[in-house]
């Protein structure tokens, strides 16, 4: 039925995939893009609390792949795999839909949850579901995609795949964009908050559509029984050689040309060679995790600093999580502009600007991106107000009065002279009621900036009376504009595009034809760590002020840096294709001359 279905000649099923892949990464992206946000306003966590969570969610979608791929190559197969984690992946987002109801514990109906540690508890169930069926299903949907093609149609299978990374950017930006408006509106039933449960809802729905579509299309597929995972067997391979050299460890035993080389008694010697190739690339992978470490705080770190700018835009008020949609904008135009531009012209300078070299570019233009922040975050500190430290408290007197008033507190006897309130907006109200004395205050909080509302209610014992209201801004709006952090966000997506996309096109080009798989599990794997080591650096410098934390950051990069360009220097380029061909022509060989293949295959190993 697979090779009957065409369209344009497409299989058919591969519009399934993806729509499919288009409503998933629009909710992943949609969730994320508001989730260090709600964190903070919702769940009532500080800054350093929120950015921790938020990258060991990150940090958990990037580990789990492993276990997708583990699971489809070995047990389920693709197919099943991603339905059953598909499913889990949508559980988890209505889970989070659902915490984020403030009504839901709100019993009192005083605009606050009653139970927030219900909140907190639902909340990561549902990121460990989303983590699990993000991450799972990640390795699993573009090799489905591939398989539905032919052998005879490897253009098509390349269009595919063009089309199916276009679907992830176009998911990604509209979410981005889309869910921080949703998450501005205001919703609830006794009391109106800003709406969770419609930014965490869509991308629920959203993830619901994918399965949906995804399982029509279930009939057309081409579904590839599971053939083992050649990353269990690598991982075997490397596992007996060091045990093997472990037993044999004496001087007695002679020296081998490589340590891979005493699993030979086990394993052929296309499967060392294969890993040898592959531990090169892997071990270039050592000093990756750093980049990854400041690129996801633009979803973190830099997020919580638009909060604290003016995202005016004249007609358009932008939400600080919106600023992360910069990003894909810039991706979209920065690819071409760099490939059919930039590249040339480097060419044409005769700079041999070779993949590893683009890489250390790349890192090098990530930390320029961290210093850009700080000198933002420098110009936002001044314009913040002097909030009292831990130990410490503050007292504000407003005098609504015509003369001057003197407070004394006591014990300490400390009088201050409180001068009549000036430049307030003033007003009048009419009603009717007997006697009443009473006052209130309100806060609220707005794009990061705070303004306090004091109201004074003067009352007489007539029947008709005035009422006299004072507005009074205790904490003036933020005046630095977000598009103060465009710079930091175009030096960090031009590091992306010549450290990212050049990474993968490098790895894929020195790994083995059937271990390509177990490198884009360790790229994946060089994100996880990265996340984790926000973790330990933002823990470990217990740094008071946000720029120096970003000058950390930065030059911890520029230091990985330099240590990354050195491996580089070393390294040395190889065709995996040519070495294969090699393997296969000493194969054929090794049935004419069983000695000759020996001496030949061990000379391949030595490359």
């Amino acid at each position: 039925l697979g090779e009957s279905m065409n369209c344009f000649g497409y299989p058919f099923s591969i519009f399934f995939i993806v729509i499919n892949e288009f409503c998933e990464r629009f909710s992943y992206y949609g969730m994320r893009a508001v989730l260090v946000l709600y964190f903070k306003y919702f769940l009532r966590w500080d800054d350093n609390f929120s950015t921790a969570i938020y990258h060991t969610f990150v940090a958990l979608c990037y580990l789990t792949p492993i276990l997708g791929a583990l699971i489809a190559d070995s047990w389920l197969g693709k197919f099943k795999t991603i339905v059953s984690l598909s499913i889990v992946y949508t559980v988890g987002q209505a889970v989070m839909a659902v915490s984020s109801i403030n009504d839901l514990t709100d019993h009192n109906t005083d605009g606050t949850p009653d139970s927030i540690v219900t909140h907190v508890a639902l909340s990561m169930t549902g990121l460990i579901l989303i983590a699990l069926g993000t991450g799972g299903i990640k390795p699993c949907v573009s090799a489905f995609g591939g398989d539905q093609f032919e052998d005879h149609q490897e253009k098509q299978r390349s269009r595919f795949f063009s089309i199916f990374y276009l679907a992830i950017n176009a998911g990604s930006l509209l979410s981005t964009v889309i869910t921080p408006i949703l998450r501005a509106q205001q919703c609830g039933i006794h009391s109106k908050q800003q709406c969770y449960p419609l930014a965490f809802g869509v991308p629920a729905a959203l993830m619901a559509v994918s399965l949906i579509v995804f399982m029509i299309g279930s009939g057309m597929y081409k579904k590839v029984q599971p053939q083992g995972n050649i990353m269990v067997q690598v991982c075997k391979c490397i596992g007996f050689a060091i045990k093997n050299r472990f037993r044999h460890r004496s001087k007695e035993y002679p020296k081998r040309e490589h340590w891979l080389d005493w699993a030979s008694e086990k394993y052929s010697k296309r499967l060392i060679t294969q890993t040898r190739m592959v531990l090169k690339v892997l071990f270039l992978y050592i000093p990756l995790p750093m980049f990854w470490a400041l690129f996801d705080q633009q979803g973190s770190r830099w997020t919580l600093q638009a909060t604290t700018m003016d995202g005016n835009f004249g007609a358009i008020q932008i939400q600080p999580d919106q600023m992360q949609t910069v990003n894909p904008i810039l991706i979209v135009i920065m690819v071409p502009v760099v490939d059919a531009v930039i590249y040339p012209l480097i060419r044409k300078c005769k700079i041999n600007f070779t993949p590893l070299r683009k890489m250390t570019v790349g890192m090098f233009l990530a930390g320029l991106a961290f210093i850009a922040a700080a000198l933002v975050q420098l110009q936002i500190d001044k314009t913040l107000p002097v909030f009292p430290a831990a130990g410490q408290s503050q007292i504000k007197i407003i005098n609504l009065g015509a003369d001057n008033a003197r407070v004394t507190f006591v014990p300490q006897n400390f009088n201050v002279s409180v001068e009549p309130l000036q430049g307030v907006s003033k007003g009048r109200w009419r009603t009717s009621s007997h006697k009443t004395e009473w006052s209130k205050s309100k806060s609220f909080l707005t794009n990061g900036s705070k303004s306090i509302l004091f109201y004074l209610f003067s009352s007489v014992h007539f029947k008709q009376f005035f009422l006299l209201w004072h507005k009074f801004q205790d904490i003036p709006p933020n005046t630095v504009h977000m598009a103060w952090q465009i710079p930091q966000y175009f030096i960090m997506t031009c590091g992306e595009v010549v450290f990212s996309v050049t990474g993968l096109e490098f790895s894929y080009s020195q790994a083995p034809s059937n271990m390509k798989s177990v490198l884009q599990a360790g790229w994946l794997l060089t994100v996880a760590v990265g996340n984790i080591i926000v973790l330990i650096v933002a823990g470990a410098s217990k740094l008071s002020q946000q720029w120096a934390e970003y000058v950390l950051f930065a030059a911890l990069l520029f230091a990985v840096c330099i240590i990354f360009s050195v491996m580089a220097y070393f390294y040395t380029y190889i065709d995996p294709n040519e070495i294969e061909a090699q393997l296969d022509e000493e194969e054929k060989q090794a049935k004419k001359d069983p000695d000759v293949y020996e001496k030949e295959v061990e000379a391949v190993s030595q490359m």
